[in-house]
């Protein structure tokens, strides 16, 4: 098990370390009246992120395994336009959900674990309900 749950922690910690960029990015650059929802929003959507990459970091350890220290390869889009924005932001938090499902359909009994991963899936699925609310 421990071997295939660490690909799996790696794989969401990729997307967490792509999403604290993409977060970050996006704060900075979105622009008008939507700034002084979205950037806060933003920001704090990068700051969760951290934490969250800090949290599958420390369960990766726990298992003996290395961390990987990249973000997920897929390129993160460059716009000024909000909604597109959030579009890309939505396409993020539903990989980072799936990739957490499949972490939690792999654990076995490490409550523990279980717990903690529960919890950052659940902050994953609510962000995937809030930027669809956005967008509308």
């Amino acid at each position: 098990m421990s071997a295939h749950v660490i690909s799996l922690l790696n794989n969401a910690l990729a997307w967490e370390l792509r999403a604290q960029v993409l977060y970050a990015h996006y704060s900075a650059y979105v622009r008008g009246i939507q700034r002084l929802h979205l950037a806060p929003h933003f920001d704090g959507e990068s700051n969760e992120s951290v934490d969250h990459a800090r949290q599958v970091r420390e369960a990766i350890a726990k298992l003996g395994g290395q961390a990987i220290v990249d973000r997920d390869p897929t390129p993160i889009l460059h716009t000024e336009d909000w909604q597109v924005m959030l579009q890309e932001a939505l396409k993020t938090e539903e990989a980072a959900a799936e990739s957490y499902a499949k972490i939690l359909a792999a654990l076995e009994d490490d409550e523990e674990m279980t717990d903690v991963i529960q919890q950052i899936a659940f902050a994953e699925q609510r962000s995937v309900t809030e930027l669809r609310q956005l967008i509308g």
